[in-house]
């Protein structure tokens, strides 16, 4: 005999964080008759104001879900499951429902057709059917049945509750259970260097590629009046965010190639200029003056040695990272242990209830869309796993 379905319509869901998580898991819930709430002290969804430079980057062009996962330097074998389930397209599927219309860049980058974070807040918003109550919440009780959430204001009693607070903090709010949290720390951040790059602050490189472990990144330097930044060096500080300070790593600015060939090829030629053809010229000269080398030798006059040493600069430059530019983080690493979750319900495997989604968990990934994707993704499983419960009773 098949086993009769409870209502739902009855059911509480308190959703403590209003960004861009709790939104999607509170858009399911609610859709589906459950009665939710979202508590977030201030506006809800603001978060996703200056994504993408104001753009709203709000996935990326990955549609197989190892090849998402792979993006996620924490949190890549939990995701496999979240991902199978809500994907790239179940999320453009998903912003289309509610009036958004996408494109792709050709670097996989995926943007509302507004290029608009607010007009993708304003529809959002919209489609929302639940309520809002812009208190603090202090802290969450475990009750026989359901949780007890305290705000500066009030009490209040729910069925089930889903933490969505982000990355940065609200760690407290749940340190009445028993469960582990990893050490928040920046990603996505410019990093501090030993070598002095302020004379070169604001120049840019392309393509510039850098090896990890066993992986080769590739991406745009800048350098910067305290160090080096741009989108090759988030991803190596996302990478390399608990590693222990100081650690090198080594930037390749050109492929492979014949030295002695160029210099052969164009002996009155002065080296800097030789250099500043694959190379901002003000780079070039800095390298030559990092090496002691005249930046105004004719080409015939570099012998072996100094050839070397241009060339080894040029395909292995060596950084010493000391720190990371403080406050720079757009998310960190660190959060709720995976462990502590199952990754096919976002649910506590301690405590029946309890859900935990977005940046809160201990999952962060490189720029292009991927942590806003795991906001859209981790959300929805949660939202489908209480529906699933519920109806079940």
């Amino acid at each position: 005999m098949a086993q009769e379905l409870t209502s739902i319509s009855n059911k509480t869901v308190a959703i403590i964080g209003g960004g861009p998580a709790g939104c999607m898991c509170a858009k399911f819930l609610s859709d589906a008759g459950v009665d939710v709430t979202i508590f977030d002290k201030g506006k809800i969804l603001v978060t996703i104001l200056p994504t993408g430079g104001g753009r709203c980057n709000l996935a990326h062009a990955h549609y197989d879900f190892k090849i998402l996962a792979s993006n996620y330097p924490r949190g890549e074998k939990f995701l496999y499951s979240v991902f199978s389930r809500f994907g790239t397209n179940e999320t453009l599927d998903f912003f289309k429902s509610i009036g958004i219309e996408t494109y792709t860049q050709d670097n996989g980058r995926i943007f509302p057709i507004s290029d608009s974070s607010k007009d993708v807040r304003e529809k959002f918003l919209k489609s929302l059917k639940c309520k809002i109550i812009n208190e603090n919440i202090n802290s969450i009780n475990e009750l026989v049945q359901g949780y007890e959430l305290i705000s500066d204001k009030s009490k209040y009693f729910f069925d089930n509750v889903v933490v969505c607070v982000g990355g940065h903090n609200g760690y407290e709010l749940i340190k009445n259970f028993d469960i582990n949290i990893a050490s928040p720390k920046p990603s996505l951040v410019g990093l501090i260097t030993k070598q002095d790059f302020s004379p070169i602050s604001g120049v840019s490189i392309k393509n510039v590629k850098c090896k990890i472990e066993r992986t080769t990144y590739c991406g745009d330097v800048i350098f910067t009046h305290k160090g080096i930044s741009g989108p090759l060096i988030y991803k190596i500080s996302s990478i390399m965010a608990r590693a222990e300070m100081p650690y090198k790593i080594n930037l390749k600015f050109s492929d492979d190639f014949d030295l002695q060939d160029l210099l052969n090829d164009n002996p009155h030629k002065e080296i800097k200029n030789l250099l500043s053809k694959f190379l901002p010229k003000s780079f070039a000269q800095f390298l030559l003056n990092s090496l002691s080398v005249n930046i105004n030798a004719l080409c015939y006059t570099i012998d072996g040695a100094t050839r070397n040493k241009i060339y080894n600069s040029l395909t292995n430059f060596e950084i010493t990272v000391n720190g990371v530019v403080p406050d720079g983080e757009v998310v960190t690493c660190g959060g709720v242990d995976l462990k502590e979750v199952n990754s096919k319900t976002m649910e506590s495997k301690k405590y029946k209830g309890l859900y935990f989604c977005g940046e809160v968990l201990d999952i962060d990934g490189f720029c292009g869309g991927f942590n806003l994707q795991n906001c859209w993704s981790t959300g929805y499983v949660a939202a489908d796993s209480i529906i699933h419960n519920f109806k079940l009773g």
